[in-house]
This record gives C-alpha cells, structure tokens and sequence, in this order.
C-alpha cells in the first residue's frame, strides 16, 4: 500500500517536471521566433534548433542565442 502511494508521487513528481521541461521549450520557442535582436537567418537557425533538438536546443538557445540585455536593470 505505502509503495503504490509513494510509486504514485514519484510519477505526479515526474509529470510536474516534464511539464515545466514542455513550457519552458514553447517560453524558448516563442521567444525564438519573436526575437527582434536575431537577423532572419540566425531567427531560422534558432527556431529549427529549438524545434529539432527539442530541451537541448531550447537551453542552448536560453545561454547562446538570446541577446544579452543592452541596459541595465534597475536596482
């Protein structure tokens, strides 16, 4: 019995985090295909990566392709 409820967390646990793992891709996706920083050719590398390489190509494009802020944030 305790092992089926456990059994049971595990999997809620595991679709909680498959489902951050999905929004996070279409939050990169989005952004990818909005982004007004990129030239069309790097916006078309940028989308196929995301697409194609699916949570790899999302985090890349979050730590390589997103331009960096030009100002800085207020305190």
């Amino acid at each position: 019995m305790i092992t089926g409820i456990i059994w049971l967390m595990f999997m809620a646990f595991l679709a909680m985090i498959g489902l951050m793992l999905f929004v996070f891709w279409i939050w990169m996706l989005i952004d990818a295909i909005q982004n007004k920083g990129l030239t069309d050719g790097e916006k078309v590398g940028c989308v196929l990566a995301v697409v194609f390489l699916h949570f790899i190509g999302a985090l890349l494009y979050f730590f390589i392709g997103r331009p960096k802020r030009n100002t800085p944030l207020v305190a």
